[in-house]
């Protein structure tokens, strides 16, 4: 078995459809399986993916245990050399999978890549070429100083926009939208960390493939469409389109924050001082407060 495709959904019956069709339809030449782990979705989509899809492996969770833990258990069921990690709200173009998988072939120091994440206004989804969360990279993101001196390296290293986006490259971290892992450096790192619910899992996965000797790399010869945020209706791209409740979009942005605070806990509390640190975790107070006054 080349590849298993990991799939993890919640209520997103209006789009997991579609990107199973899209693998179908676009991916020839290996020999490759499809599970998903469906984190107990109200919106029928379980029952959809076992009538339409027989072929598709799925495991059905009676609770949603979130992100890290429903992947982990995608793996467990999975047999490839390869686990392409890939969300319900992504469209496969032809020849994206294989063409990644030939490319992981190519370079046996490589334990994750990703590929372009297109978003629906023609744009890359900058969470697919990141760089670590440090307190400088953070603090010049969240005054807009990467935004406005995208091409200043010193600026810029909170999504590495100083770098060339056509041309392949080692990047620190990219987003579990879609990222394919070596099985042996998955292995190497135990796979995901279940302290994370959902968001900053793909970070800490990067984090400690890094620890681990692995290279992290961005491959823009390939695409792929990415709609991005449909499960925790939290983004403004697809605001329109999630289907996701209040009470959901609370739970992601309350997730969001504190995957901030667990990152910076496990990899960066130790390295500063108490001031810095109480300021770190003070200004994700502050953001989280705000963010859940927008929440509609």
């Amino acid at each position: 078995m080349d590849l298993s495709i990991v799939i993890v959904s919640y209520n997103t019956k209006n789009f997991i459809k579609d990107c199973i069709l899209s693998i179908y339809k676009n991916t020839q030449g290996i020999k490759y399986e499809i599970i998903v782990v469906d984190n107990a979705s109200s919106d029928g989509s379980a029952g959809i993916i076992k009538k339409e899809f027989p072929d598709v492996i799925l495991i059905a969770g009676k609770k949603n245990l979130g992100f890290s833990s429903a992947n982990n258990k995608g793996v467990r069921k999975s047999h490839g050399r390869y686990v392409l990690f890939l969300n319900p709200d992504t469209l496969i173009y032809k020849d994206s999978i294989s063409q990644m998988l030939k490319f992981m072939d190519s370079h046996g120091e490589i334990g994750a890549a990703t590929c372009k994440l297109l978003l629906p206004n023609g744009r890359i989804d900058d969470a697919s070429h990141r760089g670590f969360p440090t307190p400088w990279n953070s603090f010049t993101y969240f005054l807009g100083l990467s935004k406005t001196f995208p091409s200043f390296k010193l600026f810029s290293g909170y999504n590495l926009s100083f770098l060339d986006l056509d041309r392949t490259h080692e990047i620190d971290a990219c987003a579990g939208a879609f990222m394919i892992v070596r099985r042996k450096a998955g292995d190497d790192i135990g796979w995901w960390d279940e302290d994370y619910f959902f968001y900053g899992e793909d970070l800490e996965f990067c984090f400690r493939l890094k620890e681990k000797g692995w290279k992290i790399y961005y491959h823009p010869d390939v695409s792929v469409l990415h709609y991005k945020g449909v499960s925790g209706g939290i983004k403004k791209l697809s605001k329109q389109i999630t289907t996701a409740s209040l009470e959901t979009k609370k739970r992601a942005t309350d997730s969001r924050f504190d995957a901030m605070r667990i990152f910076y806990e496990k990899h960066y509390e130790k390295k500063y001082s108490k001031i810095l640190n109480w300021l770190v975790y003070k200004a994700i107070d502050l953001k989280q407060n705000l963010a859940l006054r927008k929440l509609k």
